[in-house]
């Protein structure tokens, strides 16, 4: 996918997918519909796009944030939901849902600062949560300056800009924070959704760019491909192992790398705060989740092949997107668990 296409038109291509979908289009009798995690959109639609042209094959998607996919795939209304966050093996359990991660990317912080250009600021964890909590509210503040002393920082006040709705991407930044502060992790904890304790709510990874990108001083959150088509500012950030790292597919594998799949029920694992030098430290892996005995059996094998195909053959899509695909030994793990898991 050009990274350079607007959110207006990926939009419009999303809802393009959902209508022929909806209206039988499609040379399938199954229907694949989704919901969820806008992390991972612009690589689903990619995926989507390539997979109808080799098979006519369409896959309708709903980048509706992972909280709302969560609850989507519960209630039965489509055949797979998205999330950053994994569901725990109770829970699954609980509403008779098997999981299995798809992809692995990485949440950045992102700026708009005068003569600041993507890379230079270098932040930490308890920085940005000092940001986030309402303690640090200035851009030329003496702890952001002493870490960035060739950086012209501006006596601008910081605007936060935080997800209003339940969010994946919300759920591993605040995880992030959480290992990083003490004072974050008593006052606002973990979740897809949190009470913020100051800043302003946008919609989706894209609300949030859009924001960012009109307000001068705003700092924010998204995933590494919506900075890149916004043209953002994103930071340098300290990992768990003191070296300072840039975002990217690089940095994104060394923190997966650290991953052990072979022990976790149901996948269950996430990778914030991984250990190693080269490590990006909020790296988050995308889940999809799906019935384990589907009320519509045509169209969770149909899913279930689409997402084979995207495992096995998609390598080059989420290349382009500056995501990381999963190692060859994990798909297979995950082809077996569809085997003994999903009817």
């Amino acid at each position: 996918m050009n990274t350079k296409l607007t959110g207006s038109k990926r939009l419009f291509l999303a809802f393009a997918f959902c209508v022929a979908a909806c209206h039988g289009a499609a040379a399938f009798a199954a229907e694949i519909s989704g919901a969820g995690s806008t992390f991972v959109y612009p690589l689903l639609l990619k995926w989507a796009d390539t997979y109808h042209s080799k098979t006519g094959q369409r896959v309708a998607y709903q980048p509706t944030g992972s909280g709302n996919g969560v609850r989507q795939i519960k209630a039965a209304k489509v055949t797979f939901g998205a999330s950053d966050m994994p569901l725990t093996p109770d829970e699954l359990k609980a509403a008779g849902l098997a999981q299995f991660p798809v992809v692995i990317g990485g949440v950045v912080p992102v700026v708009n600062l005068p003569g600041v250009g993507p890379g230079q600021l270098r932040l930490t964890g308890p920085l940005l949560a000092g940001i986030y909590l309402g303690k640090i509210v200035s851009w030329d503040d003496p702890a952001i300056v002493a870490l960035n002393p060739d950086v012209s920082l501006p006596n601008l006040k910081i605007v936060v800009v935080h997800r209003n709705e339940s969010s994946g991407t919300t759920f591993n930044w605040v995880s992030f924070l959480s290992q990083s502060s003490a004072s974050w992790k008593g006052s606002v904890g973990v979740g897809t959704s949190v009470k913020w304790p100051i800043g302003v709510g946008a919609a989706g990874n894209d609300g949030v760019a859009m924001y960012i990108k009109n307000v001068e001083g705003a700092i924010g959150y998204v995933e590494l491909t919506y900075a890149l088509q916004r043209n953002l500012a994103f930071t340098a950030v300290r990992n768990k192992s003191g070296a300072i790292v840039q975002p990217s597919r690089a940095t994104f594998s060394a923190a997966a790398a650290e991953a052990d799949w072979t022990q976790q029920p149901d996948f269950y694992q996430i990778v914030t705060d991984a250990p190693g030098e080269n490590a990006w430290p909020i790296t988050g892996v995308v889940f999809v989740l799906v019935p384990r005995e589907a009320k519509d059996p045509a169209a969770s094998k149909a899913a279930l092949a689409f997402f084979k195909w995207a495992l096995n053959e998609g390598q080059a899509d989420a290349d382009a997107e500056h995501y990381v695909s999963l190692p060859p030994t994990l798909v297979k793990q995950i082809e077996t668990y569809w085997d003994e898991n999903i009817k």
